[in-house]
């Protein structure tokens, strides 16, 4: 049965291991390299309150991981967070993404935020699609600003809009 919830610090190594593995193997982070729990916990402990940190539980085991964090530190972007979502391997294209993406929708819109940005590296196809079905556009695209397995990759910014969202 698959759960999502807020994520505990038990649930970090599953965290790592899914980030570690998109580190290896995949374009959606340019991290070259890869973390370790010490590292890691920083980041889990910067999360929580105005910025989630939620996990897919299925079967005892972090299947995936949804998160917001500050878009920018200045004081006028308090309202926009980038939004970012990793899936292991084992358990990419069943629903994960969709069941991780409408509880931190939801989460956001209860907290205020106005606006979301995730940023996605060409060829993420199943992120796209993802983020596309929740009614994400494409509003912005830099190109060969990420080199990472021998080539430059592009970046496109893709933004959520909360409606009804009052100052």
């Amino acid at each position: 049965m698959l759960t999502i919830r807020d994520a505990v610090y038990d649930d970090l190594p599953g965290m790592l291991a899914i980030y570690n593995e998109a580190i290896r193997n995949l374009n959606a982070t340019f991290d070259l390299e890869e973390k370790t729990l010490e590292e890691r916990q920083q980041w889990f402990e910067a999360h929580g309150g105005r910025y989630p940190l939620i996990v897919a539980e299925l079967n005892g085991e972090v299947a995936g991981y949804c998160c917001l964090s500050p878009f920018n530190p200045k004081p006028a972007y308090e309202n926009t967070a980038e939004l970012s979502v990793y899936i292991s391997s084992n358990h990419r294209g069943n629903g994960i993404g969709t069941a991780l993406m409408r509880d931190i929708l939801q989460r956001a819109e209860q907290l205020h935020f106005h606006s979301l940005i995730s940023i996605i590296a060409e060829g993420n196809t199943a992120s796209v699609k993802l983020h596309e079905k929740f009614g994400f556009s494409c509003v912005g695209h830099l190109r060969e600003v990420g080199w990472k397995f021998g080539r430059w990759h592009d970046i496109f910014y893709y933004q959520y809009m909360f409606k009804n969202q009052l100052q």
